[in-house]
């Protein structure tokens, strides 16, 4: 599995969900399998987003989409920050799940 792992720093959450919510479709018709938004406990400003592909070639293809979405009006609207969220793509080499 690749996952595409986003560190955003947001000005509130709510909207923030909110703009993140109205891309489902968007998520759907590029091949997310799943995602996984935390949020730091001591750092309430920020987000950190994991979308899972099955294959490094859509998560990359990806990543044009999120540049897209990243320039409207609404996505700087929600963002405090005045850079783009940094982006890594990760691969898993090992999962466990319970123990």
């Amino acid at each position: 599995m690749i996952t595409l792992h986003i560190e955003n720093t947001i000005a509130d959450y709510d909207a923030w969900k909110a703009a993140f919510d109205r891309y489902d479709r968007a998520r759907r018709d590029h091949h997310v399998l799943g995602y996984r938004i935390s949020r730091p406990v001591d750092e309430p400003t920020k987000v950190l987003i994991d979308l899972d592909f099955d294959s490094h070639d859509d998560a990359t293809a990806f990543v044009q989409v999120l540049a897209k979405i990243w320039q409207t009006p609404l996505s700087g609207s929600v963002s405090s920050a005045h850079t783009a969220p940094e982006v890594r793509t990760l691969e898993e080499v090992t999962s466990i799940r319970s123990m």
